[in-house]
């Protein structure tokens, strides 16, 4: 299980791990070793504590895509098997985090481009802060905007038309415009996104993780079903949670006006933190596999 990687900081506590992407004065740009390691973390936390996972980068930037000079001058020396290889690669990291059995949330931090933005709209929850940036920059080094999944992630997010002008463009856009368009969840003040992330982390990893990851399977799965079939797959999967033991404790912490312990979850003190419910951030506006039988 690879959850000591070298290329990016790696936190586990109380059911949350967090990943800094860890080369500030690149803006946090991507090696080749980065992509291994990251796809490598995604697939490892499946079998660890962690309930949920923060994503975010040290900092001015998230993440600014593939590094000019350890990876882009070394792809234009490749044949096309080599590269091919290599988006396959990129594409994996995309996969693992989508797979990932438990909620994603990128907090964005400042620039998002290329990979960036890609990694950022794989994750299922993005906080960001008000001065970040999104781009997804393909077609400015002439390249597809079909890129590590692009074109399936966006028109999801933001609808087909929207994506269309973003992947044929590639231009940058900012916060708010970012969350207008849905891209984004919230957008806070620079220094508060980063704890705001930690603060649904933290929520999401108290709270009943089996149901979660039926949640997150089930927001894939159906996105190709008709109507008859995706009701049908919620049906089999809302009786397997209340077949969990999450569903009869939290009956009965109701009974008893207590706070439901989860199977797992470290509710240690609990406290209130940015994001929660009950201590709400003060956003500039708001955005927005089948069961296993």
């Amino acid at each position: 299980m690879t959850l000591t990687p070298r290329s990016f900081h790696l936190e586990l506590s109380r059911g949350v791990a967090e990943i800094t992407l860890s080369r500030p004065d690149r803006l946090n740009a991507l090696t080749f070793e980065v992509y291994g390691e990251l796809t490598a973390t995604f697939r490892s936390l499946e079998r660890s504590a962690a309930r949920a996972v923060v994503l975010t980068g040290a900092g001015r930037g998230f993440c600014s895509g593939g590094d000019v000079e350890g990876i882009i001058a070394e792809l234009l020396a490749r044949d096309a098997r080599g590269l091919l290889e290599f988006t396959r690669a990129t594409g994996a990291l995309i996969q693992s985090i989508c797979e990932l059995r438990r909620p994603v949330i990128a907090a964005i931090n400042g620039v998002a481009v290329g990979a960036g933005a890609v990694i950022a709209a794989a994750c299922d929850l993005r906080i960001a802060a008000a001065s970040a940036r999104f781009g997804f920059i393909f077609p400015k080094v002439g390249l597809s905007g079909a890129d590590m999944g692009a074109s399936y992630l966006l028109p999801r997010i933001v609808g087909q038309g929207r994506a269309a002008e973003l992947l044929f463009f590639g231009d940058l856009i900012g916060a708010d415009e970012a969350l207008r368009i849905g891209l984004v969840n919230r957008v806070v003040a620079d220094s508060d996104a980063l704890g705001v992330a930690r603060g649904w982390a933290e929520r999401l990893a108290r709270g009943p993780a089996f149901a979660h990851a039926i949640t997150k399977q089930m927001l894939e799965s159906e996105r190709t079903m008709p109507l008859a079939a995706a009701i049908e797959a919620e049906a089999q999967a809302q009786a397997i949670c209340m077949a969990h033991p999450d569903f009869r404790e939290a009956h009965e912490a109701n009974r008893a006006k207590r706070p439901p312990r989860f199977e797992g979850a470290d509710l240690g003190d609990a406290p209130a933190a940015p994001g929660d419910a009950d201590a709400p951030p003060t956003p500039r506006s708001t955005g927005q596999e089948t069961p296993r039988v």
